[in-house]
């Protein structure tokens, strides 16, 4: 075992140190793209991409991949929810690659590049000059500088105007929110709070480039990109052929079961409390907390962290932060008149809601309706009853 770990070292250093003293590469050599199937982790649900320089004079076989991260940095999580992550390039042999990927059941897709040798080196050189130490790391935007963007960057840097992009191909432009809805199942709660974690800035249409978001948009991007007037992509074949999974959660899991069970239990107190006269003060305070919870956790994505795609956030207007502070008040048995008031307010706010749902200012989750027509059933209750006590 000692063994096996100290030639491990060596090689890895051997690769290291071939590397750091700049690219030598041969005429043989190969230069390729390589895409990733999704996976069963969230982190994992978009795809991968990655670069592959492989040279069988020299025995290489490397692969360079952005959007690596360690969970040992300090306050790791703390810095990922506020968007102050430090992302960075990595360089492991391809053997790895593949394992982790096996591990993962994950298929592996390459596209062979028709890059002359200068150009390879060019691109090594790019790819090598932003491994060191002043250059690897960067502030992860999952939109915006994510381990797809990366690619044709690295492409657009090392080979100039000679290479080009068409986007005919595209007979669809798809605003940010559809094209992630794209690798998401519709009932899944990696979906719905994707959904209430996002604001309106997602509800855009992207521009062919910024499709590139994606690993599969720069994989069919790829197929239709030219150098020097040819197409870039030589060859393609599947390195790891293993067919997608298909969603096996179980109903009672699912957020349609939960949010649905949600509803027809508010629902069902709200009838009991109408036909008695009555009205269960602990349904109005944990509704009142959830609502305020929910509702600080969006006012904290949008104004205290650096993610671009939390802000203008229009799920507030349900879950609105106040009530934290409301739920103290519903507790008691007789409320004051601004109280009252107060949840008329809360009801237009979920005409509001609608309304930009209708304009598409902002498209909420479908799984919403559950969460929307319980409150404002209730908030209708509510008003009629308070005002039937007066």
């Amino acid at each position: 075992m000692i063994k096996n770990s100290l030639f491990l070292i060596l090689l890895l250093l051997q690769f290291t140190l071939a590397f750091s003293q700049g690219p030598d590469l041969s005429p043989v050599s190969k230069l390729s793209l390589l895409t990733v199937g999704t996976g069963e982790d969230l982190a994992a649900k978009f795809g991968h991409s990655a670069i592959r320089i492989q040279d069988p004079t020299l025995g290489i076989d490397q692969v360079y991949g952005y959007g690596t991260y360690n969970f040992e940095d300090p306050n790791f999580y703390l810095n990922f929810v506020r968007g102050k992550l430090d992302y960075t390039i990595s360089r492991y042999p391809y053997i790895y690659f593949e394992r982790s990927y096996i591990a993962e059941q994950r298929w592996i897709k390459e596209q062979m590049l028709d890059v002359n040798l200068e150009q390879k080196k060019e691109i090594i050189s790019f790819l090598e000059t932003n491994l060191l130490p002043q250059n690897r790391f960067y502030k992860y935007d999952f939109l915006f500088e994510n381990c797809a963007t990366k690619i044709p960057q690295v492409f657009e840097e090392s080979l100039g105007s000679a290479l080009q992009f068409d986007y005919s191909y595209l007979e669809n432009r798809y605003t940010f929110r559809q094209l992630i809805h794209q690798n998401l199942e519709v009932n899944s709660w990696s979906n719905f709070g994707i959904d209430l974690a996002l604001g309106s800035i997602i509800d855009r249409k992207a521009t062919p480039y910024e499709h590139l978001f994606l690993p599969l948009y720069v994989y069919e991007q790829m197929k239709h990109t030219s150098l020097n007037g040819k197409p870039i992509v030589q060859s393609e074949s599947v390195l790891l052929d293993i067919p997608p999974r298909k969603d096996q959660t179980l109903f009672f899991l699912t957020p349609v079961f939960w949010l649905g069970l949600f509803m027809f239990f508010v629902l069902f107190i709200t009838y009991k409390d109408f036909t008695k006269n009555s009205r269960t003060r602990w349904l109005d305070v944990l509704l009142a907390s959830v609502t305020g919870l929910a509702g600080l956790l969006i006012l904290f994505l949008w104004f205290l962290t650096d993610h671009n795609a939390t802000k203008m956030n229009f799920n507030i207007l349900w879950a609105f932060a106040p009530n934290i502070i409301i739920a103290f008040y519903l507790s008691k048995k007789q409320l004051a008149l601004w109280v009252r008031t107060y949840i008329l307010l809360l009801f237009v706010l979920l005409i509001l809601v609608v309304i930009l749902w209708l304009l598409k200012i902002q498209v909420f989750s479908i799984l919403m309706v559950f969460i929307l027509i319980a409150l404002a059933i209730r908030y209708l209750f509510l008003v009629y009853h308070f005002r039937k006590t007066l």
